[in-house]
């Protein structure tokens, strides 16, 4: 079912070789530019032309009522509330003693010269979540606790309506929502939701400073077109895991990881890196009868088939290494001997997930860790979302008279120097009398 793509000749760059989905989100922004700019100049009468083109029904509301949302987590099966509330305290948990920094003592550099740091939360954020083929009710959870947690005044979620369940959201989404003190809850999705939080929608809905979360190609070209009018968290595409595996793994653990990713999207990613061609084989007869066997077979078979999943042959779990900080999965998970010591090596991923115990679903809903995690490569960069990404950090600068004339020749030389004669004279007319 999985290609297979043989590294162990190979020496150094592997970016050519490693699979990628074809994604054109180029091209899907012309598809959304109209929707985004239709919200702009048409607000809710655009919210409904859209909302019935794109989901095939209109609310009767775009915001949720709160009665709705009490209604949603009041009927909610007592085990499945159980289940999100501990989710939420795990991932509140860690938000609070991992992710949030308090602000530090200024640094004194002279005698009345200091300067410190602030962080100051985002003001009002827009959260998106997704309801297409999976509704995605845990990324309520990962959106709203760091939110929360950064100490964001005003949180609004937006998820797209369901003509199942009367024009509102998937009722899971609401009741997390309510559960979390959500009241601000639009039945809104796409590019449209992104639109309306972006430019805001008048008697609807205020404009936000910042848009995050998970979504389809028009979510994320939506994101790449308003990004500068509204800060965005990332561009997120179709999700990815890779696992390193070596001749101690367990061909069934891997085999269902594979398969639990390729779930989400005929797009999501599956990539085994491997050194032991036995495994892989192993691993293949694990994976047709179980992805047989499953509600969403399809779906599965389409993704790891697609070009974006194989199976790579490495030498050892040194290339092995070089090969995943290559590809720097959303999603990479290690279930060799040792799998600390390899962990500790990798320098771009997502999240790592270590040891035959660790699998990407545990990441999904309470391990306490976020979901919402660069894709596409972007790991080598960027990070995922937590408490930090809904914060600014704000610089305080405090010197006296006598601090700033001790500097003061060499700022105006500097200014001088830049020819900005007008930077010079605003510490001249200070210190100059």
């Amino acid at each position: 079912m999985l290609r297979t793509v043989d590294l162990t000749s190979l020496e150094g760059d592997y970016r050519s070789h490693v699979p990628r989905a074809a994604l054109d989100v180029a091209g899907a922004m012309e598809a959304v530019r109209g929707v985004c700019d239709a919200v702009r100049d048409r607000g809710t009468e655009a919210l409904a032309e859209y909302s019935q083109r794109f989901d095939g029904v209109v609310p009767g509301t775009f915001r949720v009522p709160e009665r709705v949302l009490a209604g949603a987590a009041g009927q909610l099966d007592p085990e499945l509330r159980e289940a999100f509330e501990e989710s939420i305290r795990r991932r509140r948990l860690v938000a609070e003693t991992l992710e949030r920094d308090s602000d530090p003592a200024p640094t004194i550099l002279a005698e009345g010269a200091r300067v410190g740091l602030r962080n100051i939360p985002v003001e009002r954020v827009g959260l998106y979540v997704p309801g297409g083929l999976a509704p995605l009710a845990s990324s309520v959870i990962m959106n709203v606790v760091p939110a929360q947690v950064a100490g964001v005044r005003e949180i609004a979620v937006a998820s797209p309506p369901q003509a199942g369940f009367g024009g509102w959201p998937h009722p899971n989404i609401l009741a997390l929502c309510h559960m979390l003190g959500v009241e601000e809850v639009y039945a809104v999705g796409g590019a449209q939701a992104i639109a309306m939080f972006a430019h805001g929608v008048t008697g609807l809905c205020a404009p936000v400073a910042m848009v995050t979360g998970p979504g389809n190609i028009y979510v994320v070209a939506a994101k790449r077109l308003l990004r500068g009018i509204v800060g965005i968290d990332s561009e997120a595409g179709p999700t990815e895991i890779a696992i390193i595996a070596d001749s101690s793994a367990n061909p069934a653990y891997v085999a269902a990881d594979l398969i639990s990713q390729a779930e989400h999207d005929p797009m999501a990613a599956s990539v085994l890196i491997t050194d032991s061609p036995e495994l892989a084989d192993l691993v293949a007869a694990e994976l047709e009868p179980r992805a047989a066997a499953t509600k969403h077979r399809e779906r599965i078979r389409t993704a790891l088939t697609g070009q974006q999943s194989a199976v790579l042959l490495v030498r050892d779990l040194d290339q092995a290494v070089e090969v995943a900080d290559t590809y720097a999965a959303e999603h990479l998970e290690i279930q060799t001997r040792d799998a600390g010591k390899v962990a500790s090596r990798i320098r771009n991923a997502g999240a790592i997930f270590v040891g035959d115990h660790s699998p990407v679903s545990l990441g999904d809903y309470s391990a306490g860790s976020t979901h919402v995690l660069p894709t596409a490569g972007c790991a080598c960069h960027g990070s995922g979302l937590n408490v930090r990404s809904f914060m600014r950090t704000v610089h305080v600068i405090d010197y006296s008279a006598q601090a700033l004339s001790e500097i003061a020749d060499g700022i105006e030389r500097f200014a001088l120097a830049e020819d900005l004669p007008g930077h010079a004279a605003a510490i001249t007319v200070r210190t100059r009398r």
